[in-house]
């Protein structure tokens, strides 16, 4: 699973930092959220799921596997 922050949608409200700390951070200029890594752990999909589901910005964008690589099997750009 890979997971990326719509820097266009973020408004910095932390949520996603505080549920997931280990695959979120701020940033220490405009204060919006990006992503650790854009591979999520097998052990932090769960909570990456719930940061997902409270952005109440919906910001953050979640990829499985099977949609990156049908993506790239066609020549498209993930968005990641």
């Amino acid at each position: 699973m890979r997971v990326n922050v719509d820097p266009a949608r973020c408004q910095g409200h932390t949520l996603c930092a505080m549920i997931a700390p280990q695959s979120f951070e701020l940033d220490d200029v405009d204060g919006h959220a990006r992503a650790v890594t854009e591979e999520v752990a097998d052990e932090h999909r769960e909570q990456v799921l719930e940061a997902v589901q409270s952005c109440p910005e919906q910001a953050i964008e979640v990829l499985v596997e099977r949609v990156v690589s049908a993506r790239a099997a066609h020549g498209r750009r993930t968005g990641i």
